[in-house]
Order: structure tokens, then sequence, then C-alpha cells
């Protein structure tokens, strides 16, 4: 029985003492890209040896807020690039995204999402994803909005 409970008592040492808490929140907006106050543009969680980025819906704004393209490709390319202008601040880029969240006005225009959206990501192992086609964005002139999950690996 003494042999039972120092074996459950090292057990439960070992467990209790040997993990760390690694996870450090670092919420942060970067200059290149809009922002909208009292939103975060990314949200990052340290897991030790890499980082995962959350990042807010993209759309097709440039930094000073302006529309960028009046078509789906147009407006596919500038979400990708606060993307990618996000990741970067973080050591990352597109190829890193592990999860996509897509909300889109009008669906059948997908393929033409598609062809850019591969400029950008890994398309040897794509990120999951979800597509939602919706009546209205929070402007009449924004076709696409895109969150994005990112796994940066820490430097």
């Amino acid at each position: 029985m003494k042999k039972i409970l120092v074996l459950v008592f090292t057990a439960v040492s070992l467990f209790s003492f040997s993990q760390k808490t690694t996870a450090q929140t670092e919420y942060k907006s970067s200059s290149k890209v809009f922002s909208i106050k009292g939103v975060s543009q990314a949200v990052s969680v340290d897991c030790g040896n890499s980082r995962m980025v959350l990042l807010s819906g993209q759309v097709p704004l440039d930094a000073e807020g302006s529309l960028v393209g009046n078509n789906i490709e147009k407006q596919t390319e500038q979400v990708f690039k606060n993307i990618e202008n996000i990741l970067k601040e973080y050591g990352g880029s597109g190829k890193d995204i592990i999860k996509l969240g897509i909300f889109i006005k009008d669906i059948s225009k997908i393929s033409d999402f598609r062809k850019v959206r591969d400029l950008y990501i890994n398309t040897q192992n794509p990120p999951v994803s979800s597509l939602i086609e919706v009546s209205r964005l929070f402007r009449d002139d924004i076709l696409i909005e895109v969150e994005a999950t990112a796994v940066v690996k820490n430097k």
C-alpha cells in the first residue's frame, strides 16, 4: 500500500510541477491595416514553440479606410494583403493559416475568391474553412470578409 501511495504522490507531483503556464495573450492592431475602434485586429496566444494568432474579420479596406476594388477578386486580394500584414508582425504569413471563415455576399463568386486565396495560403496543406453566404456586410460596397487563424513558430 505504501508503494502505491508513493507512486501516486510521485505521479501527481510530476504532473503538477512539469506543466508550465505558457499561455500569454497579446492583443494587437497593425498600423498597416485599417483599425476599427473597440476591436483588436489580432489576438495571439503563446503556445511555447509557436503562437496561435486569431484575426478579426478582414475587409477590403486599405490602411486609410478606403475601399479597394469593386469586384470579388480585387476585394479578396486586399483582404489577404491585410491578413499578410498582420501575420508579418508575428513573423508569419498566409502559409501559416490553419483556419478561414469566409463571409461572401454572392456564393456564385467562390471560384474567383479561391483563385486569389490560393496565392496566399499553403495549397499543399490547405486550411480548414467555413463558407457562409450573407445578405449584407457592415457596408453595402463590401463583398467579402475573411477571418483567419494561424499558427506561427516563435523565433
